[in-house]
């Protein structure tokens, strides 16, 4: 859908973008709507990890795949999110999952936290990639439902986005319930040794990394801008190396397997369309 010579070719291998990944959680759980979703219809209390998983697979094969498979996985999220209701917890009305706005919410928490923490990792996006990254995502967008033409294209689009937005975010008894779980997922068996590591240098490291408004509306303690800043350049290294001692664990079917699409398209395409940072549109 984007091709090796893509800004979301090269961004989308990056370590980083699992760090990235959780911070979009906590950045969608504070709408109060989109939150009560997520809580009403998920099973992420008895499958800790699966959502994670599912959600950084479809990533991948949005990103990685043929235009096959991702019509496939995308006609699947679809459906899955046609049948999905939930209650708002302030006005008792019942309403659809897939509302255009909240998708569009969930598609800018999570493009937005894939490229500031890919920058801030050290990725050497320049303003023009940034531009490019988010009008490529506009395309990702349309997989779930959305008129690309009504979803922010550009970095000076996004920013007045999540300004228009932020009036209707809020610290919610279910936002504290996420922030809960990602800071200590309850894990079980070889993954529940790692949660004492897991807690300091992914689930908290990746709050801090949110937006200083949104850290006050969570109203808890972050690490300072510099500390997380050096935390997620030697973390984001570290993220690829758990997973990788882990995997033992990912395949476990309850969980489904965390698919390695860049590999997958690289042994299909050949190696020169190894993601890098090389292959950045004008380098």
């Amino acid at each position: 859908m984007f091709g090796p010579d893509s800004v979301s070719w090269q961004l989308h291998a990056q370590p980083a973008m699992w760090l990235a990944g959780v911070r979009s959680l906590y950045l969608q759980a504070l709408h109060p709507r989109a939150v009560a979703g997520v809580v009403q219809n998920s099973d992420f209390r008895t499958d800790p990890l699966g959502r994670l998983v599912r959600t950084a697979n479809f990533v991948g094969a949005a990103t990685y795949c043929t235009r096959e498979e991702i019509a496939a996985r995308a006609a699947r999220v679809r459906q899955v999110h046609r049948g999905l209701r939930a209650v708002d917890p302030d006005t008792g009305e019942l309403f659809r999952i897939d509302e255009p706005e909240l998708l569009l919410w969930v598609h800018c928490a999570e493009v937005s936290s894939f490229l500031s923490v890919g920058r801030r990792a050290g990725f050497p996006l320049t303003v023009a990639h940034a531009d490019r990254y988010l009008d490529e995502q506009r395309r990702s967008a349309s997989l779930v439902g959305l008129d690309p033409d009504e979803v922010p294209g550009s970095v000076a689009e996004m920013t007045e986005y999540l300004r228009l937005t932020r009036p209707l975010l809020r610290r919610t008894e279910d936002a504290d319930e996420i922030y809960r779980f990602l800071h200590r997922p309850p894990v079980q068996g070889a993954l529940a040794l790692g949660v004492r590591v897991y807690e300091p240098v992914v689930g908290h490291l990746a709050y801090s990394l949110l937006p200083s408004w949104a850290v006050a509306l969570y109203g808890r303690r972050a690490y300072p801008g510099p500390v997380a800043t050096a935390a997620l350049r030697g973390v984001s290294v570290g993220v690829r190396t758990f997973l990788r001692n882990t995997a033992r664990v990912m395949r476990e079917p309850r969980l489904g397997r965390l698919e390695p699409h860049p590999l997958w398209a690289v042994r299909r395409l050949g190696r020169w369309a190894t993601p890098s940072a090389a292959r950045l549109p004008g380098r």
